[in-house]
């Protein structure tokens, strides 16, 4: 690490001495040369394609950025390309990284999103050294420039290491403003100045939380307790002057010039927060709390008809037994365990209703869903009944035991295939359901809880060991977990049949609610 650092350096003050660039132009190239390529070995640590490849787009990047600052050429906008391509390879690693976890482990995301980012510092740096007309001023596109470099790149993945060591409510919120900020700012740039108005709101409220985290927080040794805190309290006077531009720039209440800016709030970020930062985090820098969740999962993917995967016959339920879930009759009603012993003896009829401000994308959706079949819903919610059968899987095709495919339709649509499992994890046991679609199979999670009589089944996860959730895969290594939740509650009504009702969040806002009513067909033989 020492000598890629020193290399790194080297670069940097070969840039600097034998340029006649004036001085503020260090600022974006010493993120460029050192703070970008430190950072990445830092975060990068398994060695997989991402440094297979690097030194093909790296080398001639670092190469480009001096070049560029080194001397002038007609050739200086595609020799800038050559930067843009490599910050686009970070970026694509970003989304990689996040693709294999999904919505969890806010402070991963943070990581993610900061490498994603990169592509747009990458962008505005090419558009400065190719003199492209964005409608703003030369000026202008390099600060925004180092704007991506530093609030969007560093800041990020520095908020990340703290998650790793700290969660919170509190923290969740001041990541969600800090990650929204620098899109926020760029708008306000183009737009208004109310808007980056906001966004500096957003810096404060999230520089805010950050500060008093960090100096709670226990590190790994008091130098790097002493270099984050003073790395961090950095920002408090850094936003204050971005608060007093603001209001010079855009309001006419003080006097801020760009060049008091730079000297000022640029040099602090640049040697204050980045360098002692990073001089900090390299001390010992935190280890991922992400663990990847390794129950089994469906490979089946694409669209499924029931008929050509499984026979009629070999189950009545969607369990054998609901006592594995450590429910009784005790706990349940008897008709509840019946009705997932022996499903085919209930009917069900069920009335769908879309929240209204996610009725556009439930349209949108329809088209796919009745071409693959699959989560095929009404659009209307008048009662339908969903008619179908449990078929047992052919052997072979599913690694998971005791897998049924449970087929429900409306008419002659199919409107789910869902293929039932379970497992256990530490003595606990989940029902596993599976849904092929298109080239993925989205799995659910579920825990099962006797609620007063009744039944609940939920992806919610009330333990961080838990494997809870609703997840995407593609691949049998990984899973991502989708931004959904889901909750199904059953229970008996007074006239001896079944009610129950499936509700669906998205980003924790409610989208879906499902009204099943379950007929017990005996009940009619009494």
């Amino acid at each position: 690490m020492r000598k890629f650092v020193m290399i790194h350096i080297l670069l940097f003050m070969v840039a600097i001495v034998f340029s006649d660039a004036p001085w503020p132009y260090g600022l974006l190239v010493v993120a460029q040369l050192v703070y970008i390529p430190v950072l990445l070995r830092m975060v990068c640590t398994e060695r997989d394609w991402f440094w297979k490849y690097y030194p093909y787009v790296a080398i001639p990047a670092y190469t480009a950025v001096v070049l560029v600052q080194v001397v002038s050429t007609r050739w200086d906008g595609w020799i800038a390309a050559l930067y843009l391509l490599f910050t686009v390879y970070i970026a694509l690693y970003g989304i990689t990284r996040f693709l294999r976890r999904g919505f969890t482990n806010v402070e991963e995301f943070a990581i993610d999103l900061g490498l994603v980012y990169i592509a747009m510092g990458g962008g505005w740096y090419f558009a400065f050294v190719a003199e492209i007309d964005l409608g703003f001023s030369s000026l202008l596109t390099w600060l925004t420039a180092i704007h991506f470099h530093y609030s969007a790149f560093i800041l990020p993945i520095f908020i990340g290491w703290i998650g790793r060591l700290h969660q919170s409510v509190l923290y969740r919120w001041a990541v969600a403003a800090l990650l929204a900020a620098p899109m926020i700012v760029a708008v306000g740039i183009t737009f208004s100045r109310w808007i980056e108005m906001f966004s500096v709101l957003l810096y404060i409220y999230g520089f805010s939380v950050v500060i008093w985290i960090v100096w709670k927080l226990s590190f790994a040794s008091s130098l790097q307790k002493w270099l984050l805190r003073i790395a961090f309290s950095a920002l408090a006077v850094t936003i204050t002057f971005s608060m007093l531009y603001v209001l010079s720039n855009g309001f006419g209440l003080f006097s801020v010039t760009v060049d008091f800016m730079l000297r000022f709030h640029g040099m602090l970020n640049c040697i204050i927060f980045a360098l002692a930062g990073i001089i900090g985090w390299s001390l010992d820098v935190p280890k991922s709390r992400f663990v990847p969740l390794t129950f089994p999962r469906s490979g089946i993917r694409g669209r499924q008809v029931a008929e050509e995967i499984g026979q009629v016959g070999g189950h009545r339920g969607l369990s054998d037994e609901l006592t594995v879930y450590g429910l009784s009759s005790g706990s349940v009603s008897p008709l509840i365990i019946r009705f997932y012993e022996h499903t085919l003896d209930f009917r069900l009829y069920a009335s769908t209703h879309w929240h209204h401000w996610f009725k556009p994308f439930a349209f949108l959706y329809s088209f796919i869903s009745k071409r693959t079949q699959q989560i095929n819903l009404p659009l209307h919610s008048e009662v339908v009944e969903m008619t179908g059968d449990i078929f047992t899987l052919d052997e072979g095709l599913d690694e998971r035991e005791q897998v049924r495919v449970w087929e429900r339709k409306v008419g002659e649509q199919t409107i789910f295939t869902a293929l039932y499992s379970q497992h256990k994890t530490n003595e606990r046991m989940y029902m596993n359901i599976a849904l092929p679609l298109p080239y993925s199979t989205m799995t659910g999670i579920l825990e099962l809880q006797a609620v007063d009589g009744g039944l609940q089944l939920t992806s919610k996860r009330t333990d961080p060991a838990s494997d809870t959730g609703v997840y995407l895969s593609f691949n049998n290594r990984d899973l991502f977990t989708l931004p959904l939740q889901e909750t199904f509650f059953i229970q008996e009504t007074e006239d001896g049949n079944l009610k129950a009702t499936h509700e669906m969040w998205i980003f924790s806002l409610p989208f879906l609610t499902i009204d099943y009513s379950i007929v017990y067909e005996g009940a009619e033989e009494k």
